[in-house]
């Protein structure tokens, strides 16, 4: 399997070994667009792997902070009483860049970034760029995703 992300349209696609698309799936990239460095709340571009799973049993919109769960469960009324919080929701895939210099090592590496791909509120929009550097998906769909992909799945973005 392996995971290709293209920011211009917003979307995933999920490959098998012969390249053919098992499933395709709509993303929300970094609202500051894309870009390496630490600080800049960009989506870093590259080549990654999937370095770690998080969350396998935790129920849907279960949030997450600091990749550990809070014991919360997503409603819209918590999200009344936090404003502005950027919501890690329901699975964790956690990046590693694989380009030493480019995403990988230094101030521009994914992993010590905390790039994720992550589940986020029924309401968050895809289709449009709105996170702070992390991709977002529906929930859902990434619990598709996170079944369907192990450990060390090449992930692949590009502008």
């Amino acid at each position: 399997m392996k995971i290709n992300v293209v920011i211009s349209s917003q979307q995933m696609t999920l490959q098998d070994a012969a390249g053919h698309i098992v499933k395709r799936y709509q993303i929300s990239s970094a609202k500051k667009g894309t870009g390496q460095e630490r600080g800049s709340f960009c989506t870093p571009l590259g080549r990654h792997i999937i370095r770690a799973k998080i969350g396998q049993s935790a129920p849907v919109n279960t949030v997450f902070i600091r990749r550990r769960p809070t014991g919360e469960i997503y409603t819209p009324e918590l999200a009344a009483s936090y404003p502005g919080r950027d919501w890690i929701l329901t699975r964790i895939l956690w990046l590693s860049g694989c380009e030493p210099g480019f995403n990988r090592l230094g101030s521009v590496d994914t992993m010590r970034r905390y790039i994720y791909i992550h589940g986020s509120p029924d309401s968050a929009e895809m289709g449009k760029p709105g996170s702070i550097g992390c991709i977002r998906m529906h929930n859902c769909d990434l619990l598709d995703l996170f079944e369907r992909v192990p450990v060390g799945t090449p992930v692949e973005i590009n502008a």
